[in-house]
């Protein structure tokens, strides 16, 4: 029996109001990234703008624009319960299967630098596999719920939905985007492990991967060619090294502090792709060892919070939430590894963004998108904890609707 009912009230409604709160922490890190983003992009692109556009804004201006699409689609997937995401499960992957081929298609599909990896739409371009991410997160997400059982006890309930994202793979691969079927993938297993996948099924898979990563390495002269290159960059700083030569130099006049804001000068045409998928380098040589820190500050609470969401939907016994929420952290810690092991030289160059940083409209927008989803299953997650709280309440049967 409770000797202090006034400290019970009180409790109660600071848990009441609590559950009104969005995820504070992971809403300041994602406007924290976003704002690093915004002013990197101004910083990295503007001398490339002017020189192709006549406008030193020209990119800037179009990534406010897609900043402002990108939350207010976060804010329309923080308003729809997850169950109508649950119950469209088979429809996320005929969805990704179908936009994969439509890039596919000369005349719908735009090629850039070699790979058909857009679906122009007037004034705007859609990366198809940013949407691809998301679609396989909720279909694996959903197919673990349905068919938990057998994923967990036999191999065939592990092959199959691997099985069905090979599909995928080979699609994306077409395009080609190999740095997108390794997220689709190492996301995939991650959540299968989450889901209490025996590891020895694992091991069979690993040794699986492994070997087609090999196969696909040695029989494609250009993934062959960016091998050797990311090997021995100095070998070759004029040729299949020259990009990653360049990001290194910039981490390494950056130093502890660096240059300053708007110093970098491999920006000036040294570096490609400084404003999308090598930003991080431009920050190390403007802002320093210290700045990249920050950063990675940021987006290591981002993960934090993430895993934290998936716990508390998995105690509530909502498993489906529990697998997107870890889903969405696992691909976004991942493109951020692996981006940021290209940049440094750890990894081949797989042409990924850092997600809400580098610059491009789908990626803001589909990392924003799986943002609002992660704070809706917060918002799910406290508000069955406030219906819990009001039950024991004497005298009061109040169920909260989610």
């Amino acid at each position: 029996m409770n000797s202090n009912p006034t400290a019970s009230n009180t409790e109660m409604k600071d848990q009441i109001k609590s559950s009104f709160q969005l995820d504070i922490y992971l809403l300041l890190a994602v406007i924290g990234l976003l704002m690093v983003g915004l002013v990197m992009v101004t910083s990295s692109s503007m001398v490339v703008a002017l020189h192709d556009y006549g406008n030193s804004f020209h990119f800037i201006i179009r990534q406010v624009i897609f900043a402002f699409i990108a939350v207010g689609c976060a804010i329309g997937m923080l308003s729809v319960d997850t169950d109508k995401w649950y119950k469209m499960g088979p429809i996320w992957l005929i969805g990704g299967i179908l936009l994969l081929i439509m890039v596919l298609i000369p005349g719908i599909g735009h090629v850039v630098n070699g790979s058909r990896r857009w679906i122009d739409l007037g004034p705007i371009a859609i990366q198809v596999s940013e949407l691809v991410k998301l679609c396989a997160v909720m279909y694996v997400a959903s197919y673990l719920v349905r068919h938990g059982d057998v994923a967990r006890n036999t191999f065939f309930g592990v092959i199959k939905p691997i099985g069905v994202l090979g599909i995928i793979g080979v699609l994306l691969l077409m395009e080609p985007d190999f740095g997108a079927t390794v997220v689709v993938f190492t996301t995939a297993l991650g959540m299968m492990f989450m889901a209490g996948v025996r590891l020895r099924w694992f091991y069979i898979l690993i040794i699986l991967a492994v070997g087609a990563a090999v196969m696909l390495v040695l029989f494609s002269p250009y993934r062959l060619a960016r091998l050797t290159g990311f090997l021995h960059p100095w070998n070759n700083q004029f040729d299949t090294g020259y990009q990653l030569t360049q990001s290194l130099i910039a981490f390494g006049r950056g130093g502890w502090f660096g240059v300053g804001l708007g110093g970098s000068i491999q920006k000036l045409f040294y570096l490609p792709e400084a404003y999308t998928d090598f930003v991080l380098a431009v920050i190390a040589e403007e802002l320093g060892f210290v700045g990249v820190l920050c950063v990675l500050g940021l987006f290591v609470v981002v993960g934090w919070r993430g895993l934290v969401i998936a716990r508390q939907a998995h105690y509530r016994n909502q498993a489906f939430d529990a697998f997107v929420a870890y889903g969405i952290t696992f691909w976004l810690g991942m493109q951020v590894m692996v981006n940021i092991g290209v940049n440094i030289g750890l990894l081949p160059t797989k042409g990924l963004t850092l997600p809400f940083i580098s610059y491009g409209g789908s990626s803001l927008v589909v990392d924003c998108m799986v943002i609002g989803i992660l704070l809706r299953i917060d918002m799910q997650n406290k508000l069955a904890s406030m219906g819990a709280v009001l039950d024991k309440i004497p005298g009061r049967k109040i169920r909260v609707a989610i």
